[in-house]
Order: C-alpha cells, then structure tokens, then sequence
C-alpha cells in the first residue's frame, strides 16, 4: 500500500492559518484575531471536510496542534461533534517533535521526527489516508521539502494582515497542480493541489 500526506489548512486570502477555530489555538506574536473562521459561516465547508474525513486513517500533527486536540476531542465523543471526536480518538496519532521525552498521553499517540523523511515514507506504507491538520510549522516543512502528496486548502474571503501564512517570505519556490476547485456558498473557496516536478520557469509572457 502507498497512502497518501494530506494536509488541510483553512486560510485567508492572505495566506494566514493561524487559530481559524478560536483564541485559544495560537495566540502567539500577540495574535488579535483568533477565532476568524466564525465571522464567515458556511455549510459547503462543512461537507468538504466530511467528505475527506471519510478516508482518513491517520493523524499527523504538530506539538501544538496535538496538545489542543488532546485536550479537546477525547472529551468530544458524544453528540453533534461525536463521530468526528470518535475518528480521533480511534486512529494512530503521530506527532512531529524533536523532543525525545515528549509525554503523550491521548491513546494511539507516537513520536515521528528523528528522520522524518524516512519516518514519513513509512506512514505512507501503513496508512491510506494520513491528515495533518493544522500544525502550521510542521506543514511549512512538508511543503519546503516536497513531503505530501495533497495540498487542501479552504480559503476565506477575508484579508487579516498578520499572524502564521502558509507561506511566508523565503519560502522555497515550487510548482503546484490543482487537481480540484470549488466555491461555497457564502465565498469560500476549496482548492486542491498536489506536488509538480520540476524548478519553477520564468521567462517572457507569450515566448
């Protein structure tokens, strides 16, 4: 089996991915606008993220995103959230740290980031559908070292200025293929990307 490295981040149009869900996910650098995804409600999002969830089989997150799910979903089994709470608490959890004596209690929780390159291939052969949600760090490096195979980005219309972009100044350039576009209902935009080879061209517009 060869399962695939998704990772799904909500954004706005400005590219930020900070603590969409509340204030109480990243507050970091005196971050003002936790929360942000509420402002713009939208049912179509909603169906998006079910629908992805329905193969996955595997989590792979950052240190802090892993804490506030920790501490949040094993508590959320039951009721309109419940599936979704059961699906997490069920599935192998891996988390990217460098500590080697991080303490991981929720259960089915592992380390991965000695190697993570080679750590990662092994996911791939043991998972079908491997998540990283959130964990904006940890994506920054999958994208700069080309580490997954599917880029899902809900993007919302709305400008913030500051906080953590998906990619910040001195990013590594790269090719995208957009395999997927949608448009929900109230402006949100789903678009789906997987890696290209290859450097990116430049050159002279109609050359």
């Amino acid at each position: 089996m060869t399962g695939r490295i998704i990772i799904d981040l909500f954004t706005t149009l400005d590219g930020v991915a900070q603590a969409p869900g509340g204030p109480e996910e990243d507050a970091s650098d005196g971050f003002p606008f936790g929360g942000w995804q509420a402002g713009v409600p939208d049912e179509a999002v909603g169906k998006w993220v079910l629908e992805g969830m329905s193969t996955l089989d595997a989590l792979l997150l950052g240190r802090r995103t892993y804490d506030l799910f920790a501490s949040y979903w094993p508590r959320h089994t039951t009721g309109p959230e419940g599936w979704i709470g059961q699906l997490f608490d069920r599935v192998p959890k891996y988390v990217a740290s460098r500590d080697a004596d991080i303490d991981l209690e929720w259960q089915g929780s592992s380390r991965v980031g000695a190697d993570l390159k080679t750590e990662l291939a092994g996911l791939r052969e043991s998972h079908r559908d491997v998540h990283v949600i959130g964990s904006i760090d940890l994506v920054q490096t999958l994208l700069a070292e080309q580490l997954f195979d599917e880029l899902q980005l809900w993007v919302y219309p709305l400008v913030l200025g500051r906080g953590k972009r998906v990619f910040p100044g001195g990013s590594a350039a790269a090719n995208l293929t957009l395999l997927g576009a949608e448009v929900g209902e109230n402006g949100a935009v789903s678009l789906r990307y997987a890696p290209a080879p290859g450097p990116v061209r430049t050159g002279v517009r109609g050359s």
